[in-house]
C-alpha cells in the first residue's frame, strides 16, 4: 500500500510539473508556475528519469529521453553552479543512460560505453572543465556554459564544491575512455587533502568550510559534517567503493578519527556506508525523535540545547535515504515504520494543489505555514 502511495505522490508532483512548469527547471508548488533555478535545463525532467525507471514507468522514461535529446541545449550564455550542474545534470543523465537498456530503449552494440544520453552527459561535463583550470586544480564555483569561468569570478568555494565530482566524473571517464574527467576530480581531491589544516592553528578539524581555489588558503574556519562539507566525506566513501580505490577510504578514515574525537556528542552523527551499524541505528533513532517532536526535522537543530534553530523543512532527502540504507543493512522493521511516519507527515503537511512545498514550523502557533511559492 505504501509503495503505491509513494508512486502516487511522485506523480502528483511530476504530472503537475509537466502541466504547469515544463520547460522550466522546477515547479513552484503553491503558485503552480514554473521557474528556472539551476540553468534552464528542464531540470525536473532530468532529475525524474531514474525515478521513472525505478518505478517501471518505461513508456514515460522513453518519451522524456526523446524530449530531452531533441530540446536540450547546453550551449547557452548562462552562468551555472559547477557543483549543482555536476550532481544534478551530469549525474542524472548518467543514471538515465545506465538504466536505458532496462527501460526498453534501443541501444547499440557499444552500450554502455556509447549512447545519446552518455554523449549528452559528456557535453555538459566538458562545459564544466574550465572551472578546474586553477593554480591548485580545485574548481571555481561558477562557470558560463559558453565562455568558461566568468570574469571576476570569486575564487572562494565551499569544500563540497571542490570535492564532489569523483562519482560522476569517474563514471564518465570509465564509460567514455577519456581520462580527463576522472583526472580533474582526483586532482581536486588530492589538492584538498594536501591543504587539510593543523588542529593547533585552526578551530576546524582537518578541513574547513570554504577555501580559496587559487592560493589554497582556508577562508571560513568553521567545520563540521553538514552543509558545505558533507558530500566531501560522502564521495570519498562512495568513490572508494565504486572504483575500488583504497586511498579514498584511507583519507576518509583519517577524517573519521578526528570527527569521532572532536565532533561527536552522544549519538549525534552517523556513518552507515562504512559499516558502523550500531552507531547508525542510535543516531537515526535520535533524528526520528526530533521528527516526532516537530513534525519534521528542522533545517538546523541545536543538539546542545535540544531545540530547532532554523525552523523549516525544505523536503531534504538525506534522512529517508539513510533509513533506506540502514534498513537494507539490518532489516529492522522499525525503520520501515519510521519511513511510513515520514511519508505520512509529508503527505499531510507539505502537499499542495500541484506539488509539495517547503514548510515553516511556527512553534508559537498550532499550524504549519508553506514558505515555497
Amino acid at each position: 500500500m505504501y509503495r503505491e502511495k509513494v508512486v502516487q505522490m511522485f506523480h502528483h508532483a511530476y504530472d503537475h510539473y509537466l502541466k504547469n512548469a515544463f520547460p522550466y527547471d522546477e515547479l513552484q508548488p503553491i503558485s503552480c508556475r514554473g521557474m528556472d533555478t539551476w540553468g534552464s535545463f528542464s531540470l525536473t525532467l532530468i532529475d525524474a528519469l531514474d525515478t521513472l525507471a525505478v518505478m517501471k514507468n518505461y513508456t514515460e522514461f522513453r518519451r522524456v529521453v526523446n524530449t530531452l535529446l531533441s530540446t536540450a541545449d547546453f550551449n547557452v550564455n548562462i552562468n551555472v553552479s559547477v557543483f549543482e550542474t555536476n550532481i544534478r545534470v551530469v549525474g542524472g543523465l548518467l543514471s538515465a543512460h545506465l538504466l536505458s537498456k532496462k527501460a526498453g530503449m534501443d541501444v547499440d552494440a557499444g552500450w554502455p560505453c556509447s549512447g545519446p544520453l552518455l554523449t549528452l552527459a559528456e557535453k555538459v561535463a566538458r562545459k564544466l572543465l574550465p572551472a578546474f583550470q586553477t593554480k591548485t586544480g580545485m574548481p571555481f564555483g561558477t562557470v558560463n556554459l559558453q565562455h568558461g569561468v566568468p570574469e571576476g569570478e570569486t575564487p572562494i568555494t565551499c569544500t563540497a564544491g571542490v570535492s564532489t565530482f569523483i562519482v560522476e566524473f569517474g563514471t564518465l571517464s570509465q564509460l567514455t575512455g577519456d581520462p580527463i574527467f576522472e583526472n580533474v576530480a582526483v586532482n581536486a581531491l588530492e589538492a584538498l587533502w594536501k591543504r587539510r589544516s593543523k588542529l593547533d592553528k585552526f578551530a576546524c578539524y582537518q578541513v574547513c568550510n570554504h577555501i580559496n581555489v587559487q592560493d589554497g588558503k582556508w577562508t571560513a574556519l568553521d567545520s563540521g559534517i553538514g552543509g558545505g562539507v558533507d558530500s566531501y566525506f560522502e564521495y570519498l566513501v562512495k568513490g572508494a567503493i565504486l572504483f575500488q580505490e583504497p586511498r579514498f577510504l584511507k583519507m576518509f578514515k583519517e577524517y573519521e578519527k578526528l570527527i569521532s574525537k572532536y565532533m561527536k556528542k552522544d549519538d549525534w552523527y552517523f556513518w552507515t556506508l562504512i559499516g558502523d551499524i550500531e552507531q547508525a541505528v542510535k543516531t537515526l533513532y535520535n533524528y526520528h525523535a526530533v521528527w516526532k517532536q516537530y513534525g519534521f526535522t528542522p533545517e538546523i537543530y541545536d543538539v546542545s540545547h535540544s531545540h530547532a534553530k532554523r525552523e523549516n523543512y525544505p523536503l531534504r532527502p538525506e534522512f529517508i535515504e539513510s533509513i533506506m540504507y540502514l534498513y537494507y543493512a539490518t532489516k529492522d522493521q522499525h525503520l520501515l515504520e519510521i519511513g511510513v511516519d515520514i511519508l505520512e507527515s509529508i503527505e499531510r503537511s507539505a502537499r499542495t494543489e500541484c506539488g509539495y512545498a517547503t514548510v515553516n514550523i511556527h512553534f508559537d502557533f498550532p499550524f504549519i505555514i508553506f514558505v515555497a511559492v
